[in-house]
């Protein structure tokens, strides 16, 4: 039997299996297991153990569960409260700018916990209900936080890119540095779509299209008793205002450029990184918030073991599984096969970033780097494709998985922040931002150099 052949049987085992609801992790065991028994000898099982041993016995994997520590401590402070009033008191004087301040504080947020449903959840819960306060539709107030939240995968220190990076044998540091101008594009990209959504809108409600500014000089609070503000209108604040709240923040800005700088640098691995991380963020949410306490200790203890074991429960079976398909010759015929066709290599790159969409319907991106790497990284290589380049263009596309159904993974966070609000209405206002992130893809095909230029330059890889 063609390894082509015996590589669509195991995929049609696997999607039965998530199709029927087995969870992630355990589907790839399975699937492997029962690909042991149809393809191989009963003496491989004795490999199995060795399999899921080997997987996890990395000091690169350490990285993860210290930087979910690291987001998990900022998730349980009031730093997403500070990050998106200094985002507001910046952006406030712009059509829309609440939204847009939600979307930066976002991108910051994500800078700290690399999680994209942290970030949602986090910056949401104070963001959405505040627009909603203000005037802004259900759709915009909803959407910019399911699409600000995707930039938890890519804006570093970034899970999914750890994972690419180990699993693929690249240079996370460069991986990172990879992601830091797409994710910069992309918060640009996001608020001028906020700023034309507004504008539309305020255009067929026949309102007037440029509001009058509003005053902050009350720190940009209002009374319960207030009436809402016309949709998006600007707000003022003073320089002082806005250095006062800039200075709150810094220490956690300071926090990001030092962790990364000590990456990138080469003075300190991803895993040393993210240990002093931890260290420094528990320090910084004593010392500004003194909020700690024991119990907050131990929720997150428990968020992060929680977090850190289902992400390397995947690890270890999707790397047994990506083993038993290499013994089976799986990734080489497939590679093999896609070198002799006759076709441009964009058009296999459309059909592969098709697959990542497809499956980012059903599947967290974490599984679907770990399940497909194996499988297509020999073909992104023989095609040419730069590896730093194709992961953050794979990282994209899984963005767009973030937020569509059925399993739009922050659609459902959003809503679990403002049940009221139908979910009709937060997939109409996150729709949009899948044209965006589209339109983000063209760009880094066009233009490379926005992925590659910042490694080459600091490390001398893309």
């Amino acid at each position: 039997m063609s390894g082509l052949l015996i590589g669509a049987i195991v995929g049609i085992i696997l999607l039965t299996l998530l199709a029927l609801g087995v969870p992630v992790a355990f589907a790839l065991g399975l699937t492997a297991l029962l690909a042991i028994v149809l393809f191989l000898t009963p003496a491989q099982f004795g490999f199995f153990g060795n399999f899921v041993f080997d997987s996890l016995n990395s000091f690169a994997l350490l990285a993860i569960p210290l930087f979910i520590l690291m987001g998990a401590v900022f998730g349980r402070s009031k730093a997403s409260e500070d990050l998106l009033e200094a985002a507001h008191i910046w952006f406030g004087r712009i059509r829309g700018g609440l939204a847009m301040s939600a979307v930066v504080a976002c991108a910051m947020f994500s800078a700290l916990t690399g999680s994209s449903p942290a970030t949602s959840a986090a910056i949401g819960k104070i963001a959405i209900p505040e627009m909603l306060r203000r005037g802004y539709p259900n759709d915009i107030a909803t959407g910019a936080i399911v699409a600000g939240g995707t930039l938890g995968i890519l804006i570093p220190p970034s899970v999914t890119l750890i994972l690419y990076g180990i699993s693929t044998e690249q240079s996370i540091g460069q991986l990172f540095l990879g992601g830091v101008a797409p994710g910069i594009l992309i918060t640009l990209l996001f608020c001028v779509w906020i700023f034309v959504a507004l504008t539309l809108k305020r255009a067929r409600a026949g309102a007037p299209v440029i509001p009058a500014a509003v005053s902050g000089g009350n720190g940009g609070q209002e009374t319960a008793e207030e009436a809402p503000r016309p949709i998006a209108a600007a707000e003022e604040y003073p320089w002082s205002a806005r250095l006062r709240q800039l200075l709150k923040v810094f220490p956690f800005l300071a926090l990001i450029v030092c962790v990364l700088a000590a990456l990138y640098l080469g003075v300190a691995t991803p895993s040393e990184a993210a240990a002093v991380g931890a260290l420094a963020a528990f320090l910084l949410v004593a010392v500004i918030y003194r909020s700690l306490s024991w119990q907050k200790i131990r929720d997150v203890g428990l968020e992060t073991t929680r977090t850190s074991t289902m992400i390397l429960m995947i690890v270890a079976f999707s790397a047994v599984l990506g083993q038993v398909l290499s013994f089976l010759g799986v990734p080489q015929e497939l590679a093999e096969a896609v070198a002799g066709l006759d076709v441009n290599r964009w058009i296999i790159f459309l059909a592969m970033n098709a697959i990542f969409l497809v499956l980012g319907f059903f599947l967290p991106p974490v599984a679907i780097i770990l399940i497909t790497m194996p499988v297509l990284f020999p073909i992104v290589t023989q095609l040419g494709f730069d590896p730093i380049w194709f992961g953050v263009v794979m990282t994209l596309n899984m963005e767009m998985g973030l937020i569509t159904p059925p399993v739009g993974l922050n659609l459902y966070v959003v809503q679990g922040i403002v049940p009221k609000v139908p979910l009709r209405d937060i997939l109409v206002g996150s729709l949009p931002y899948v044209g965006v992130l589209a339109v983000a893809i063209v760009l880094l095909c066009l233009f490379p150099g926005i992925v590659t230029w910042l490694p080459t330059q600091m490390l001398g890889g893309g």
